[in-house]
């Protein structure tokens, strides 16, 4: 393995992309594995919203310079807080950063915190794509995910960000629920779809350690050839009706594709603020890809903001590292990516890469016309055995 300091040679800095975490939720739901904390009554928006001031005073070294292209407020359920609080935020953001003219900024609600009032503040600070947590249109499946929400309220909360003047919604939308049918998944796709977002994250349920399902997993689960048969029955009508599969769950109409999520997909930095957010920063000099991330707990991550503990810990990346990230998240992508795209964002030449790529091809996993890598549609079927290829390069 190659020495950190001597493996990377960046030409240029990725794109930058800020994502800021707002760790609560009215209800922690069985199936989540993110940062999310119940609220409280007690919590302060200006407290949270002066720690993440001072976080980003802190970071603010490391990307002196820099573009921000995209900006995700994620959560937890980041709807919870008040207009006021956000364009205390943004204000406050721009103010210190460099953002792009058009850049993106998302924001994440869930149907059961939408307020039409609320919504069209949002628009107005300037906050230009909403994501809402729908995850079904079935008040019976919502029900077993432990969701606030109900069917109605959910198609109520796409019209108000609609009437709000929002032009780019996200619907999250899951299948492979307990007792789902091939027929029930393309039903609620089919709602989805009615309703006319711009675009549409799809994707199954699945266990994570450490949640409640973990612990209690729901019964009658589809197996994984019905799970199957039902993402290519639900991509052939995402696909008939105008959506394009740009990533494994990411389904977008025309130029409607997340710009922060392809940043994360293609290996792009990143500055994290809020409990538990990460974070990764390629330096040029010295070269470096650095990794790290806040305390989780909310509560501890506002105490130490802004103090010498404020990471919760860091990371130095090697050659083998940030081979083994960029295929993981590059090889998602429908379209693969570029081989100079490649030596750009890792710093690498791609001969770190070409013995696994031709152990790939002939496996016929993905196709390399030696300026381009693209996954074949086996290779998407069976991406952790593709991305193991690239282990220990």
């Amino acid at each position: 393995m190659l020495e950190h300091n001597d493996a990377f040679q960046f030409k240029a800095l990725p794109p930058l992309g800020l994502y800021i975490h707002v760790p609560w939720c009215v209800k922690k739901c069985p199936y989540c594995d993110f940062n999310s904390h119940t609220h409280a009554d007690d919590i302060s928006e200006n407290d949270y919203i002066d720690a993440l001031l001072r976080d980003l005073e802190t970071e603010l070294p490391q990307i002196w310079g820099r573009t921000i292209s995209s900006i995700f407020i994620g959560g937890g359920t980041p709807s919870l807080f008040s207009a006021k609080a956000y364009e205390r935020l943004l204000s406050e953001l721009r103010a210190r950063l460099t953002l792009n003219a058009h850049v993106e900024i998302t924001l994440e609600a869930n149907p059961g915190t939408a307020e039409a009032q609320r919504f069209a503040d949002y628009r107005a600070l300037g906050i230009n794509r909403l994501s809402i947590g729908v995850q079904s249109f079935n008040d019976d499946y919502l029900s077993a995910l432990g969701r606030i929400h109900s069917s109605t309220e959910a198609i109520k909360a796409i019209e108000y960000a609609q009437q709000a003047g929002f032009e780019r919604i996200n619907i999250d939308l899951m299948y492979g629920l307990p007792e789902q049918s091939i027929p029930q998944a393309l039903a609620d796709l089919e709602t989805a779809i009615s309703i006319a977002p711009q675009h549409i994250s799809h994707y199954q349920l699945t266990i994570e350690p450490n949640t409640l399902f973990h612990h209690q997993p729901p019964t009658n689960l589809p197996d994984n050839d019905k799970s199957w048969d039902m993402q290519l029955a639900c991509q052939d009508k995402l696909a008939a009706k105008g959506f394009a599969q740009y990533e494994v769950s990411a389904y977008a109409r025309p130029g409607e594709q997340c710009q922060h999520n392809l940043n994360y997909w293609t290996f792009g930095d990143y500055l994290g603020i809020g409990a538990g957010a990460h974070a990764k920063i390629t330096t040029a000099q010295p070269a470096a890809i650095t990794r790290s991330w806040k305390h989780k707990q909310p509560a501890d991550y506002m105490a130490r903001a802004a103090t010498q503990s404020q990471t919760g810990g860091t990371t130095l990346l090697s050659a083998n590292d940030a081979i083994l990230e960029f295929m993981m998240n590059a090889l998602r992508l429908k379209d693969g990516f570029e081989l100079d795209l490649f030596c750009q964002h890792t710093g690498l030449p791609d001969e770190h890469i070409q013995i696994a790529l031709m152990r790939a091809e002939a496996k016929g996993w993905l196709t390399n016309n030696r300026r381009k890598i693209t996954p074949t549609p086996t290779g998407r079927q069976y991406l952790n055995d593709l991305v193991e290829i690239f282990m220990g390069q």
